[in-house]
């Protein structure tokens, strides 16, 4: 079968033959690919950045965001049956501490974790794969068409899950499914997962504000409104001078990554709000702030600074309910987000070709059966 690869370190990618996986457990499931997903993670792998190959091999299929169609299942398996869409999720556990023992891997202790496109696992460019049943979320047919949105999705629910459980936890008026309600959201970097946080928030009630440096009139900003969602351009304010201009916020969701950026955002989070961090920087960019005024308002507004990273399935199966109730809400907006779909055999295609109105580019690998 067919599978795109790299060279982990250098900037060779190609599409290969590799060995067809099978059923060899009676909890497998193997999935045949019908899209996978493009993000900055690839994007870097294919570039030489970080990623691991599986051991004794020197090449990794790269990869995580897929959506496929079981094809065959082990007996024992219950979740899913032949026909069904699902998707698989990315983390692998230790299998050493708590958390990944109770399929939590996504808060693993060790590091030790393995991911499926990224550290010392293939990942799903390729025609079909297998994995075990507790990695697979079922996809409701309703949503078939953005059923490939489901991991950056998940990434999404995990950042506003955690800041549920901990204001519901601390703030004695709070139940864990009302705090968002009426509360204002300042969404940094409308790309894929932060768009994707304000069809999140907006289901939950929220007043989001979307930041980034493109035009507004470009598509990402406008499908932002289009949900009900404000727009600054980050190129005609003073990060600083946000909350002077647009006020305080009770939530902030980044998803840029960069480092200069972030911290300044905490500037306009306001008191008892939660600042979740999801963006990972590359390179390496020294950072300066004004660390006592920071430290002040952390404490004397009582703030909570959150980092996010992965999702379990739990998270994913949330992802696939908010996308299904977006859909019945905002109809194809969210078919919108998919802005360019290409053949694995132009796959470099989509690993460079970025514009200022790409928001998700997909590689097919089979057409979604009716």
């Amino acid at each position: 079968m067919k599978a795109i690869a790299i060279e982990p370190g250098t900037t060779s990618s190609s599409l290969i033959d590799h060995q067809e996986p099978q059923i060899s457990s009676p909890h497998d499931v193997k999935v045949k690919m019908l899209q996978v997903g493009i993000c900055g993670t690839d994007r870097e792998e294919a570039l030489g950045g970080r990623a691991d190959a599986p051991e004794h091999s020197h090449h990794l299929i790269i990869g995580h965001e897929m959506f496929g169609q079981v094809v065959e299942t082990g007996k024992e398996v219950t979740r899913v049956k032949p026909g069904d869409f699902a998707v698989f999720t990315v983390r692998r556990g230790c299998g050493e501490c708590v958390p990944c023992n109770n399929n939590r891997s996504d808060m693993c202790y060790t590091g030790n974790y393995k991911e499926r496109g990224i550290k010392e696992l293939h990942g799903f460019e390729t025609e079909c794969v297998v994995d075990h049943e507790q990695f697979i979320v079922k996809v409701p047919v309703s949503i078939k068409s953005v059923g490939v949105l489901t991991e950056p999705m998940s990434v999404a629910e995990k950042a506003i899950d955690e800041a549920l459980i901990i204001q519901s936890g601390r703030l004695p008026e709070v139940r864990y499914d009302n705090w968002l309600k009426g509360r204002r959201a300042l969404v940094a970097g409308v790309g894929a997962i932060g768009l994707l946080a304000a069809f999140a928030l907006r289901l939950r009630g929220a007043e989001v504000v979307g930041l980034d440096i493109v035009d507004e009139n470009s598509k990402r900003p406008q499908i932002l409104k289009k949900i009900g969602g404000a727009y600054i351009d980050g190129r005609n304010i003073e990060t600083i001078n946000i909350d002077d201009e647009h006020g305080e916020f009770d939530f902030v969701f980044e998803a840029t990554g960069v480092p200069s950026l972030s911290f300044d955002l905490i500037d306009v989070l306001g008191r008892n709000g939660v600042y979740v961090m999801t963006g990972i920087p590359g390179g390496e960019r020294p950072v300066c702030f004004s660390g006592e005024d920071i430290m002040k308002q952390i404490v004397l507004k009582n703030q909570v600074i959150l980092g996010s990273v992965n999702a379990s399935t739990r998270h994913f199966a949330m992802a696939i309910d908010d996308l299904e109730k977006a859909r019945n809400m905002w109809g194809s907006l969210v078919d919108e987000m998919i802005t360019l779909k290409v053949p694995n055999t132009a796959f470099m295609d989509a690993i460079h070709q970025q514009s200022e109105d790409d928001i998700k580019t997909v590689i097919e690998w089979a057409e979604i059966p009716e």
